[in-house]
C-alpha cells in the first residue's frame, strides 16, 4: 500500500496486522482519484471509517486543504496517526463512532465512505450524511462497497452521478447540488 501521487508519492503506508481492516486496493484507489482529480486540491476532506487513513492521506498528498479521519477502532486511529507521521502530513484524527460524528453537521467538500463490507453502515452513513447535510454545495461523496450492495435513494439535492465497478468492488459517486 503506497501513496500514488502528489508530494508524498511512493511513500509506503503501514497496513493492519489482522483482517479487521480492509484497505482499498491501489487499483481502486487510483480509479477513485481519477474520478475526482479536479476536486481534490484545496478541499476539506472527511475520511469516514478511515482504517489506515490511505484515502485521506492520498487527498492531502494531492493538495487537499485538510482532512478529518474518523474511526471507532483505537488500533486504526493509531495506524492513521503513524501513517500521517510517515508522510510528514497533518490531519485531525478522531476515535469515535462514525455515525455520531456526522451529527456535528460540519461541512466537507469531499467525503470518502468506506465502512466494513456487509455491516450495513454504508446505507446508514449515507442517510445520516443527507440528514445532517454535511456535504458542502457542490461537494462529492464516494462510497466503496461490494458490487452487489444496494444503497438508499437520496433526496434530489443529493444525486448519484455514477457508479463504477472494479471486479467485486463498486464505487458510487454522489454529489450535492449547488442550489
Amino acid at each position: 500500500m503506497r501513496v500514488i501521487t502528489g508530494k508524498c508519492r511512493g511513500r509506503r503506508l503501514l497496513e493492519p496486522a489482522g483482517r479487521d481492516v480492509r484497505p482499498t486496493t491501489d487499483q481502486v484507489k487510483e480509479a477513485m482519484f481519477n474520478i475526482i482529480q479536479f476536486q481534490v486540491e484545496g478541499a476539506r476532506v472527511l475520511d469516514l471509517f478511515a482504517g489506515t487513513g490511505q484515502l485521506g492521506i492520498e487527498a492531502l498528498s494531492r493538495g487537499a486543504e485538510s482532512c478529518t479521519f474518523v474511526d471507532a477502532a483505537r488500533d486504526s486511529v493509531h495506524l492513521v496517526e503513524e501513517n500521517l507521521r510517515r508522510c510528514g502530513l497533518t490531519g485531525r484524527v478522531l476515535c469515535c463512532d462514525a455515525l455520531s460524528f456526522l451529527k456535528t453537521g460540519e461541512k466537507f467538500d469531499l467525503v470518502f465512505l468506506d465502512p466494513p463490507y456487509g455491516s450495513g453502515l454504508d446505507g446508514k452513513a449515507m442517510e445520516s450524511l443527507k440528514e445532517f447535510d454535511i456535504l458542502s454545495k457542490g461537494g462529492i461523496m464516494i462510497c466503496e462497497t461490494r458490487a452487489d450492495t444496494d444503497l438508499p435513494e437520496l433526496s434530489p439535492s443529493y444525486g448519484t452521478v455514477r457508479t463504477y465497478r472494479y471486479g467485486k468492488i463498486k464505487l458510487t459517486v454522489v454529489t450535492r447540488s449547488g442550489d
